[in-house]
């Protein structure tokens, strides 16, 4: 008897048996394998590397394990033709065709088959839910359109992270990673950084196997420090000079808080109205407009010690009660506005630096188990689930603490070599997770509101601002805005929680527990259901000399849940659907050319069906020489928080495109909504006036996008 041996990486072996009882000694030789390894993802089989249809990197356990990287996901940095995003130390977001940034919704991204997207979000959270070190088997990446098999999404790329199956992978391992971060010390002090990773699997009687696996990382994260100034004046932003000194209306990029802005002239004038309406309301119309009174009253070259006297003098019998209040609070922003002591100037609220309010203890705790069990030889039935949690930061429209986040994906699945079948969940929690920006805004209102309640942030600072100018002035003395400025924010700003102190740390805590849009916290528990199955018809039938057909399809739902938070779901959880199935046509012709043709249907609960047809030819130039064609295409139905944001972002509201919001919030009739590019020019005219030269926004149907490659 001849029994073969084999083994990825190494040189198959052939040893002759003449006894049962003979001891057998197995030497495997390393031998290169470029090129020969075998991969699943181009077309859903088992083909050589070098004969894949389309474009496929892979990482295999020995090139895992000697990647010059800190973990696997990172490894996938070096990659041919891979981009990497680092929001934070444990937030990546990888993508291989276009620009990128934190959060792909274009790139699909499968560990052991499922889509290990958060349903909230429509994105991987980076490996903060997914496989541990030891128990990765392979990894294999499609670049560009891969929707054709795999679905909504595959526009960048399609990342298929598979497992070591208990069966074939056992023993207890352990790997310990510990290091330095910060050895330089100009953010913070040196700080340890530990990953420890542990898998223990066993195969019992080649009938059942089970594996447990978990990971721990723990480090302190990068702190984003960005302070240069953001103008947002005018709809659109852009960098400009400046810093929390220099200019009033300072916005630092990693500063919250400061997105809070106001023009002193325009709230001088409203103050000044306000007082108008309050005084002939409380004269019964005797004084319809203590502005034009005033002016009668008071000669041009009067001082303020005069205006003070003629109030005195005027305001008696009747109207005796009116004198404090026209003489101690509206005085100062009349005389303001009199003299053209007050600038059409924006002015910002002091914010907090980021590494204030947000937590960079960075955590990522991972297990994962699984059950398999072999009902025949060629038929497994297996159920796996997949945890993690942690702290980290993610970028999207505003700087998000994912505190405390928690994931869990559940898996059961019966495979065959020419057939599988699987049904998985996967369920978020965002934990403690919170809007930094959002909560550097609540912040500063619950310090002192900006323009109502009492002692209101911006009347306090305009008044000191005129209080400064007068005081000099009366000594005779010009006063200059930049001192004016630094006098008016220092008194607005008098009691205001600093950063260390318990006062800070509490009402930080109290807004930042507190759900949107009372405070920062948002609440998100959606979840994901999907069933997948594929189908090797001409395996299963004896004809795949002749011609290899393999079918699928899948179904899934999405169940979200924010209580308002995130989508407009105050009235109850949406559910959303995606349906789809797929075919796949290879043909050999001769030895020297390879044909495939693919092609799959989706349909999406809210919009029209998609088609995203394949077509592949590998032609068999010489041994190991393949020239390969393809013409692929890749869409993407719109992401849930595309469709159903309702989300409080600090300096507005983002909402969903979805034709409902746009009755909501009447952008089409009372409300409108107007373009970006007339609403700059409409500021920079410089008068309240000029209605016509705002254009109303035409808002167009939400489709899915797509993409074509060749």
């Amino acid at each position: 008897m001849t029994l073969v041996f084999s083994s990825v990486g190494y040189d198959m072996k052939e040893v002759a048996v003449s006894s049962a009882a003979a001891n057998i000694e197995i030497d495997f030789s390393p031998v290169a394998t470029l090129g020969q390894e075998v991969v699943v993802g181009g077309s859903r089989t088992p083909q050589r590397l070098l004969e894949s249809p389309v474009t496929i990197e892979r990482l295999g356990a020995g090139a895992l394990r000697n990647a010059a990287a800190p973990n696997y996901y990172e490894a996938i940095a070096n990659l041919k033709g891979v981009d990497m995003h680092t929001a934070s130390l444990t937030f990546r977001t990888i993508t291989t065709r276009g620009f990128i940034s934190s959060g792909n919704t274009r790139m699909n991204q499968l560990i052991d088959g499922m889509d290990n997207q958060a349903p909230g979000l429509n994105f991987s959270v980076g490996n903060i839910v997914g496989l541990t070190e030891l128990d990765v088997d392979n990894i294999e990446l499609l670049s560009g359109a891969s929707s054709a098999l795999y679905g909504s999404g595959g526009m960048n790329g399609t990342l298929l992270i598979n497992s070591k199956n208990p069966f074939k992978y056992q023993g207890l391992s352990f790997n310990i990673k510990q290091g330095i971060m910060h050895v330089d010390g100009k953010q913070r002090s040196p700080a340890p950084y530990y990953d420890w990773t542990m898998r223990w699997a066993k195969n019992i009687n080649n009938k059942f196997a089970f594996k447990l696996a978990w990971q721990m990382l723990k480090a302190e994260d990068w702190q984003a420090n960005d302070t240069r100034n953001v103008a947002r004046t005018n709809v659109l932003s852009k960098l400009t000079g400046g810093d929390r000194n220099s200019d009033p209306n300072y916005d630092g990029i990693n500063v919250y808080g400061d997105e809070t802005s106001a023009n002193m002239l325009s709230v001088t004038q409203s103050i000044q109205s306000s007082y108008v309406a309050g005084i002939a309301a409380a004269s019964g119309g005797f004084v319809p407009n203590v502005v034009q009174t005033l002016n009668a009253l008071i000669p041009a070259n009067a001082s303020y010690a005069n205006a003070v006297s003629i109030i005195n003098a005027n305001f008696v019998g009747p109207l005796a009660a009116l004198a404090p209040t026209v003489r101690d609070q509206l005085l100062p922003f009349y005389w303001g506005l009199r003299n053209n002591w007050v600038p059409n100037q924006n002015v910002s609220r002091t914010g907090y630096n980021e590494k204030d309010l947000v937590d960079y203890n960075s955590l990522n705790f991972k297990i994962t188990a699984g059950l398999h069990y072999k009902i025949t030889p060629g038929i497994e039935a297996s159920w796996n689930t997949y945890f993690g949690t942690g702290t980290t930061v993610y970028t999207g429209a505003d700087r998000y603490s994912l505190r405390n986040f928690k994931m869990a994906q559940h898996k059961i699945e019966i495979r065959h070599k020419n057939w599988f079948v699987r049904g998985y969940t996967t369920q978020e929690n965002a934990g403690e997770s919170y809007n930094a920006t959002v909560l550097g805004r609540l912040m500063q209102e619950a310090f002192r509101p900006s323009g109502t309640g009492s002692a209101p942030w911006y009347p306090t600072y305009i008044g000191n601002f005129i209080g400064y100018k007068l005081n000099l002035y009366n000594a005779g003395t010009v006063p200059s805005d930049y001192n004016a400025h630094l006098f008016a924010r220092t008194a607005a700003d008098v009691g205001r929680p600093v950063p260390g102190t318990p006062q800070f740390e509490a009402l930080k805590k109290q807004i930042r527990t507190t759900a949107i849009p009372a405070g920062a916290k948002f609440l998100d528990r959606s979840d994901l259901y999907a069933i997948d199955g594929q189908f090797n018809i001409s395996d299963a039938f004896g004809f795949s000399k002749a011609v290899e057909i393999i079918g699928g399809g899948g179904w899934k739902q999405y169940v979200l849940n924010s209580q308002g938070t995130i989508f407009a779901d105050t009235a109850g959880k949406i559910k959303v659907h995606e349906i789809g199935t797929f075919l796949q046509l290879k043909k050999d012709l001769g030895e020297f050319l390879t044909l495939t043709a693919a092609g799959r249907f989706d349909k999406h609960s809210n919009f029209q069906g998609r088609v995203t047809p394949r077509f592949t030819a590998v032609i068999h130039a010489t041994k190991d020489h393949n020239i390969r064609l393809s013409y692929q295409t890749a869409y993407r139905f719109p992401a849930n928080q595309d469709q159903y944001i309702n989300l409080n972002v600090g300096s507005g509201i983002l909402i969903g495109a979805l034709p409902e919001f746009q009755d909501y919030y009447k952008l089409n009739s009372t409300n409108p909504g107007y373009t970006a590019e007339s609403i700059i020019a409409y500021r920079n005219s410089g008068n309240p006036a000029n209605t016509n030269l705002l254009v109303q926004a035409q808002f167009k149907e939400m489709e899915p996008e797509s993409v074509y490659s060749g």
